[in-house]
């Protein structure tokens, strides 16, 4: 009897030892894969059910549930989840004859509780809400409504006067502006807390707000990506649904306290950080922007447990001069993405063993990875079990034709175990792409076909990755004519049109150059001058600080004879990009954008190095 127990023993010991030899993330794995299994479950029941609990449904019951509890804190002020659970019905009250169910309203806002109570507002009478992005002027704003079909806009008090110069064109669109704000001085344009104060706070009839499809459009989220102006990603009830269960998923609960320092027109901001929020029942710190030098004042402050971030976001952090009290916090975990390997080592060296959770997943995409594990560098993890739920591959790609390598039967080439490739997820009905609105031709472009098989068709991310023997995978980098520059994405395609307008510009080529020490690509641009033109440094600077949001300005000019064209006669960026910015390996006459001068002024050797010592303001 005690020589078999022995053997039982023996024998657990051993599957235990071999299970942590071969397979050490086992348990962690398929505790992380249960909770993604039983949240898919309960969105399988709305799609039997017929009856969606929304993110809204999901507010409002936690309203009714806890009315009392903090849901917002800015600047200090507390709004509990019942004061703007009234505040939303007293918007819904004002609008409710106004707009009609399904229709599409745009929110140009900076991050204060008025965003949400606007926006759970129109939510709440069946309306899809449009975020636009406080960067963009003139142009691409316009273009913003005509995308979505916006006939109504709410726009920030602060915000107000950056609409001067298109409000006629709004108006003579017939599209209907309402201000934050009670004294207003412009022609046309409504106050809506004048309107807010003396609506009622009781709940329009449920009707109004009730879904029965999940892929229902509840927001419109606009994004840069390779065709020039901005895009309106369609954001369906199941895309909401899936990034409210972020925190959730990562382990968070009601007790947590979350730091978002994002802007809300983004999903990062909105989706997982107040739709994850509602989905715990916690509490959000909502900071207006970011500010490096505030923030761990404020997370001591407010006890903060939780904290967003993009890669940036934490390099700032890092770049703060070293205090005392560096480790002084509460902070557990950080949800967040692009974060690199030398900040995250270096996050933790300083800032104490903080969780750093990462999240991989476009706003419009069709497919999310988290990194449950913590493993530093990685964007996410993977099993046979998560390939069987989430259908991905990561394919041959030719860098310097700009497209997916294919065999002689015209299918693409899945890449070797730790081979860096493009990016797929196969578009099917538990992994639908929504696509843009206003234009199918846009949605196309980002789907590939016949990609295994003939009449297969997946949704092409633009991001090349690469996948280890262990599972893990890694962020290398971002293909097209999109670069990242300051936590935003941006287009060639918008800068290229804009800088062409120019008068001693002829032909413009924009793409992304590395900066060492700095997340993302820096802006640059290969021009050729009009025949019988000069360079003028001051006016290009001029014209760009008018036309173009700071992260998307080019940092660098490249005065060219001539472009480099593809066998299909695109630009060719790739040697551009290789080349960089250094002025020791360049020929052609540089220029840098330096704000103490007010211009682009020429970029020599000791330029270069204050550039790679930080003394440059980038």
């Amino acid at each position: 009897m005690l020589s078999w127990f022995a053997a039982l023993l023996a024998g657990i010991f051993s599957a235990h030892l071999a299970q942590r030899l071969c397979f050490p993330y086992f348990w962690r794995d398929a505790r992380y894969l249960m909770k993604v299994i039983r949240y898919g479950a309960r969105l399988e029941l709305y799609k039997r059910t017929r009856k969606v609990i929304t993110v809204v449904d999901r507010f409002v019951e936690r309203a009714r549930r806890t009315p009392h509890k903090p849901f917002i804190v800015f600047n200090g002020v507390t709004s509990t989840y019942g004061e703007i659970e009234a505040r939303s019905n007293r918007v819904a009250r004002v609008f409710e004859r106004a707009v009609s169910k399904g229709d599409t309203v745009a929110l140009l806002m900076n991050n204060e509780p008025d965003f949400i109570s606007v926006w759970f507002g129109f939510a709440k009478l069946g309306c899809a809400v449009a975020f636009l992005n406080t960067n963009i002027r003139s142009r691409s704003l316009l273009h913003c409504f005509n995308c979505c079909g916006a006939r109504l806009l709410v726009v920030g008090a602060d915000l107000l006067e950056t609409l001067e110069d298109i409000l006629p064109s709004l108006q003579e669109d017939n599209i209907t502006v309402w201000c934050m704000k009670r004294e207003i001085s412009h022609p046309g344009v409504h106050s809506l807390l004048d309107e807010i104060d003396q609506a009622s706070d009781d709940p329009v009839v449920s009707d109004r707000s009730s879904v029965s499809c999940l892929k229902t459009p509840t927001l419109y989220i606009f994004t840069s990506g390779t065709t020039g102006l901005p895009k309106a990603a369609v954001i369906s009830h199941l895309q909401s649904l899936k990034a409210a269960g972020g925190f959730w998923a990562y382990g968070g609960t009601e007790n947590d306290v979350i730091y978002t320092p994002l802007p809300l027109y983004h999903s990062a901001a909105s989706l997982v950080g107040i739709g994850g929020t509602i989905e715990l029942g916690a509490t959000c710190i909502l900071k207006k922007k970011f500010s490096a030098s505030q923030f761990w004042t404020d997370c001591r402050k407010y006890n903060v447990t939780i904290f967003q971030y993009i890669g940036e976001l934490c390099r700032y952090l890092c770049n703060q001069p070293v205090a005392e009290n560096e480790k002084d916090h509460r902070i557990r975990m950080a949800v967040g993405n692009g974060l690199r390997q030398d900040v995250w080592r270096e996050f933790h060296r300083r800032f104490g063993d903080i969780r750093m959770c990462e999240i991989y997943g476009s706003t419009e995409g069709n497919l999310v990875f988290m990194n449950h594990i913590g493993k530093i560098g990685a964007v996410g993890r993977s099993n046979f079990l998560y390939k069987m739920i989430f259908k991905y591959d990561l394919v041959k790609y030719d860098m310097i034709r700009d497209e997916p390598v294919r065999d002689q039967n015209g299918f693409c080439q899945r890449v070797e175990k730790g081979e860096t490739g493009l990016l797929l997820s196969k578009i099917c009905s538990q992994s639908p792409f929504f696509g843009y609105a206003g234009s199918k031709q846009l949605t196309e472009k980002k789907i590939l076909r016949d990609v295994f098989v003939k009449g297969d068709a997946y949704f092409n991310t633009a991001d090349l990755m690469a996948e280890d023997d262990e599972n893990f995978i890694c962020f290398k980098d971002r293909v097209g004519d999109t670069y990242r520059w300051k936590g935003e994405n941006v287009a060639t395609t918008e800068v290229t049109e804009i800088l062409g307008q120019v008068d001693f510009i002829q032909e413009v080529n924009v793409y992304g150059v590395q900066v060492p020490g700095n997340e993302g690509r820096a802006g640059m641009a290969a021009v050729i001058l009009r025949p019988d033109s000069i360079f003028d440094g001051k006016k290009l600077f001029d014209y760009i600080m008018k036309e173009l949001p700071a992260y998307a300005r080019p940092l660098f000019i490249r005065l060219q004879e001539s472009m480099e064209m593809t066998s299909t006669f695109k630009q060719q960026k790739f040697s551009l990009v290789e080349s960089g910015f250094n002025p020791s390996n360049i020929n052609d006459p540089l220029y840098f954008l330096d704000y103490t001068e007010n211009s682009y002024i020429p970029l020599t050797s000791s330029v270069y190095d204050s550039i790679l010592q930080g003394q440059r303001k980038l």
